[in-house]
């Protein structure tokens, strides 16, 4: 792999890790923000819903525009948006305009998951695209352990505004990084890097046989099913620690750094063995993992068992989404991995808006926590089990190209 190749890689572990801080960074900085706005959780599962609702129409879109626009440009202006909307959270009286302005950075996070991961697919080879994404993706990892550390500090010092402010402007910062660093994939006629030509790019027909495919729909099922269980931990993770473990504030953000660290191992080991075993049993591993964790976390008595609960969960949402994008090669052409991708995440931003509301008016209505974990490991079993079916599919082909 060339030069570029490694700077788009670079490129893409910071738009994620900057996505990702912003993404999770809502769960660590809830508590003060339930105080400064006296608001239910369930309001509070409203304005993280906003969030994926924008990012959940937004992502199809922008999945079938990365395979036909210019990479520098769309990353270097949805990073700065996803950026702005960051910094202005801290400017929120209400959960209302709250909801508004985490709409916008939602809109802005559309583009740095599908056009990244298409991206890095075309710059290297079927053997390593696993590798490559678990890398790539490991900013996921890093933005929500290193904001894990550094949230609680910032707060210390000043308050959770001040958190948001300070992601937002790293996250301009990244904005420059992309338009420094990223091109498209090179356009030599062969080779696995080169970009589809746009006579190769999928017609009409292909798309129209995608949305007929069983594979789209039971692995787009699973993500959807996924996302659910991912946001309940990652929405109130923090809030459980300090209401139901009387954890400090500090204490209980730091478990989101597990998450993270524990999600680093998860992504190398599971993303490495994906290329030698197979996407869909790695996916299914996540799967359990992330659903084992979420029940332990509540029905453990032990402290240290729950906190091995949390680093379990982290194992499996670490290797989770480079995992699923991994697996649209394996079942879709190349040329239209971007835009099966963006379908995919459309599926797993339904997921990502009813969690927070559903889990949040649960927590509201029985006082625990424990209902909505118990949904999180119930969610996470039925998308393993929509993932039976398309173990032995074969590679869609593209019927026609214009």
């Amino acid at each position: 792999m060339s030069l570029r190749g490694y700077g788009i890689i670079l490129a893409a572990f910071f738009t994620v890790a900057m996505a990702y801080a912003v993404r999770y960074g809502y769960g660590m900085l809830l508590p003060g923000m339930l105080d400064s706005w006296g608001i239910s959780k369930t309001e509070a599962g409203v304005v993280y819903a906003s969030y994926f609702a924008a990012y959940t129409i937004c992502s199809p879109l922008l999945g079938l525009l990365s395979d036909r626009c210019d990479f520098r440009l769309l990353l270097t202006l949805f990073a700065a948006l996803l950026a702005a909307g960051a910094a202005l959270m801290s400017f929120a009286s209400s959960a209302p305009e709250a909801a508004l302005i985490f709409a916008l950075a939602g809109i802005g996070h559309a583009a740095c998951w599908a056009p990244v991961v298409s991206l890095v697919q075309q710059w290297v080879d079927d053997n390593h695209r696993g590798t490559a994404l678990a890398v790539a993706t490991m900013g996921s990892a890093v933005g929500i352990a290193g904001w894990g550390l550094l949230l609680p500090l910032i707060v210390a010092g000043a308050d959770w505004r001040a958190g948001w402010l300070q992601i937002g402007v790293f996250g301009l910062a990244v904005a420059g990084l992309n338009w420094l660093l990223i091109r498209n994939p090179p356009r030599p006629a062969t080779g696995p890097a080169a970009p589809p030509r746009r006579q190769d790019r999928p017609g009409r027909a292909f798309y129209r046989q995608l949305l007929l495919s069983k594979t789209m729909w039971c692995v787009g099922l699973s993500y959807a099913l996924i996302g659910f269980t991912v946001l309940v931990p990652f929405t109130f993770l923090g809030l459980y620690a300090g209401d139901e473990l009387g954890l400090e504030y500090s204490d209980a953000t730091r478990l989101f750094s597990l998450v993270a660290v524990a999600g680093m191992a998860g992504k190398l080991v599971l993303g490495y063995l994906s290329d030698f075993w197979g996407r869909v049993p790695v996916m299914m591993i996540c799967g359990l993992c992330l659903g084992a964790g979420c029940l332990c976390l509540v029905h453990l008595g032990d402290l240290r068992l729950k906190i091995a609960a949390v680093a379990l969960i982290g194992i499996g949402f670490g290797a989770v989404w480079p995992v699923y994008a991994a697996a649209a090669m394996d079942f879709f052409p190349r040329a239209a991995a971007g835009g099966v991708i963006g379908i995919w995440t459309f599926f797993m931003g339904v997921g990502s808006i009813v969690s927070p509301v559903v889990c949040g008016w649960s927590i509201d209505l029985t006082g625990s926590y424990t209902a909505a974990f118990n949904l999180g490991f119930a969610m996470a079993l039925l998308a393993v089990a929509a993932l039976v079916p398309v173990a032995q599919r074969q590679k869609l082909t593209v019927p026609e190209m214009s």
